[in-house]
């Protein structure tokens, strides 16, 4: 006989697959490529957009569908369309058939999934703030089951963790490169003044100068110079 399979042992072995995947992947859009790719299998949906909140606006950072045009530049406010509906009451859409004609619908040029039949927003959760909002749609009609909606729900609090995780991160490499850039053009900067009797300013800005006309950027320039430089003193006899 085969062994009962409750459907909560379902679910867990659902969220327990999405943790391994999620935990597998590295930076903030391989999180978001992974999450569409699980999430679309588990709707087996012709379309999965994800809408990360960034300030006060919904950022498409996300899809199942290539979209260069739109992924990373198409935004949303909240409370605009069903999206931003979503995001500003903190509860999901599902509507089976015509979505287009739903008072709350926005259409957008960039995305053809917008002459979808069915859709399902469901918001991002992290600690009881939204942080993003998922979206499944299908060229036909299609009945979203309140088992279905519950179990992406569920996924959504999971992924809302972790795409805020996997922000921070990357929020936090990209302040840590700031200030490495920094340090470097600091150095720079004090190398030009000893060399060429420069003032700080007069030596910024010649550091400018050297990054726009090699059209490359101004760390880059900070970081040939200080390695010219410790050239130089390696080279010279103690």
């Amino acid at each position: 006989m085969e062994p009962f399979i409750s459907v909560e042992d379902s679910h867990l072995d659902v969220l327990h697959d999405i943790s391994v995947r999620l935990n597998a992947a590295e930076g903030f859009h391989e999180v978001l490529s992974r999450v569409v790719d699980f999430a679309s299998a588990l709707v087996k949906c012709d379309s999965c957009l994800i809408y990360v909140l960034e300030d006060d606006e919904l950022v498409l950072r996300a899809s199942k569908n290539p979209h260069p045009d739109a992924v990373d530049r198409l935004k949303l406010r909240v409370g605009q369309g069903i999206t931003g509906w979503v995001a500003e009451h903190r509860e999901p859409v599902a509507i089976p058939e015509k979505a287009a004609q739903d008072p709350r619908f926005q259409f957008f040029h960039e995305l053809p999934e917008d002459s979808y039949e069915a859709f399902l927003s469901v918001p991002l959760m992290c600690r009881g703030r939204v942080v993003g909002v998922i979206n499944f749609q299908h060229k036909q009609h299609h009945v979203y089951r309140r088992r279905e909606i519950r179990m992406i729900s569920a996924v959504g609090f999971l992924v809302g963790a972790e795409i805020e995780l996997a922000r921070l991160e990357e929020a936090n490499f990209t302040l840590s490169e700031q200030l490495q850039t920094r340090k470097l053009v600091e150095r720079a900067k004090g190398i030009l003044q000893r060399d060429l009797g420069l003032s700080e300013e007069q030596a910024y800005l010649a550091l400018q100068r050297q990054s726009r006309q090699k059209r490359r950027p101004m760390k880059e320039i900070a970081e040939a110079i200080v390695l010219s430089d410790d050239v130089r003193g390696s080279s010279q006899p103690d």
